[in-house]
């Protein structure tokens, strides 16, 4: 017993030894141990967040197959990606050492084989954000990707049986850089919202990468509620039948009738830990079915099912909670009136936008005749963290938050 105790404590020291002083390389491991199983996926996602380590969305010039340590960072692997197999991710990082960079989405398809040239593959990879890094839209390039892998493929195979493109030859004397004499061009159309977008980086990667829907609205996920969806899925001592309270965002709804021809559903529930399914039995499917709409935010009280391999909620009660106002009040900023130029007002909401939140902003203009107060525009509301704290300090001096 004691000699267990002994091996589990070293081996807890040695973790707790390269989480601090080797975080990046420490998360990049740990994420690459649990890539198949997208709840402790999110759990160590969420855990980065909180080390303020980034983890950069896949990408083809940068990307090796699993995750990997660069800088500061973790960078996520190709094999993540949904419908890219290692075989495939191996031949884009072999093409990229033999070759050089990618250079943008038409060098990418002439340098990599026709194995790659997959449009399942490579509207996985764009859906994924793998081709970001070349300023290339999204939504541009899956508008236009199924006719560039037609073309490119076209050549590979007839430059493998020898019959090489007519005009191959002319593009290489007016110097142009596709050896293939094929250019594809890429539409200037607008991305898509971000909603659509962060949706299909979940479908391609199994969780949100770039950035959450919920980020920012932690005060509403944890007001009323037991614990997060991560820490319920992982708490094996609580037991069956127990009542639970939970937040988050519903991401897949599937309605369906029971033999005696009631309405039932089961949705997934994912806060920024984890996700969960929730069963919501004919009773509380009448209730709820008004609120059971993808991407909306909603609160489950339940009782916890454990006859699956997976933890699931018997949804009782599904509610909305407030949105409309932030975790404390408005954030209020204290101002000169002497200093209230157009720079420093600029200056000024270029901090606020980047930190989006819920709260509302109050400037308060002090001058010698008196005190006015001003409500800032919603679209300047924010999410209230250190890191505002600290940039306001920074940009108006350590006194802009005091009164």
């Amino acid at each position: 017993n004691k000699a267990h105790s002994a091996a589990y404590g070293l081996v807890s020291y040695w973790t707790a030894y390269l989480k601090a002083n080797y975080p990046a390389e420490y998360m990049a491991a740990l994420l690459t141990s649990v890539k198949d199983d997208k709840d402790k996926s999110a759990i160590y996602l969420n855990e980065c967040r909180r080390m303020k380590i980034q983890v950069l969305p896949p990408d083809v010039n940068e990307s090796e197959a699993t995750f990997t340590p660069v800088g500061n960072d973790v960078r996520f692997g190709l094999t993540a990606v949904r419908n890219v197999g290692a075989n495939v991710v191996a031949e884009i990082v072999a093409a990229r050492k033999e070759k050089g960079r990618y250079t943008d989405f038409n060098d990418f398809l002439e340098k990599v084989p026709a194995l790659v040239c997959n449009k399942r593959v490579i509207e996985s990879l764009v859906k994924a954000g793998a081709f970001d890094e070349m300023k290339h839209k999204r939504r541009a390039l899956v508008a236009v990707h199924e006719t560039a892998v037609d073309q490119y493929v076209d050549i590979k195979r007839n430059q493998a049986i020898g019959q090489d493109s007519l005009f191959a030859g002319l593009d290489d004397l007016d110097g142009g850089s596709n050896a293939f004499g094929v250019s594809v061009a890429i539409p200037d159309i607008d991305e898509w919202d971000k909603m659509t977008l962060l949706g299909h980086e979940r479908d391609m990667l199994g969780l949100y990468v770039s950035d959450h829907p919920l980020l920012g609205l932690e005060h509403v996920l944890s007001a009323g509620t037991d614990c997060t969806i991560g820490q319920l899925m992982l708490d094996e001592d609580r037991p069956d039948g127990s009542n639970v309270t939970v937040s988050g965002l519903i991401t897949a709804v599937q309605r369906k009738i029971t033999k005696r021809g009631d309405a039932w559903a089961m949705i997934t529930l994912e806060d920024l830990d984890g996700a969960i399914d929730v069963l919501l039995f004919p009773s509380a499917y009448q209730l709820a079915s008004p609120y059971l709409t993808e991407d909306a935010i909603v609160t489950v009280r339940g009782r916890l099912s454990r006859s699956k391999d997976q933890p699931e909620l018997h949804g009782q009660e599904v509610t909305v909670p407030d949105l409309s106002e932030g975790p404390s009040g408005p954030v209020v900023i204290s101002l000169p009136s002497t200093r209230c130029t157009a720079p420093v007002i600029e200056q000024l909401r270029e901090v606020l936008s980047t930190h989006p939140g819920l709260t509302e902003v109050r400037l308060r203009l002090l001058a010698r005749n008196g005190t006015t107060v001003m409500r800032l525009d919603d679209r300047l509301r924010v999410a209230p963290s250190p890191e505002l704290y600290a940039d306001l300090k920074q940009l108006l001096g350590p006194g802009c938050l005091a009164g």
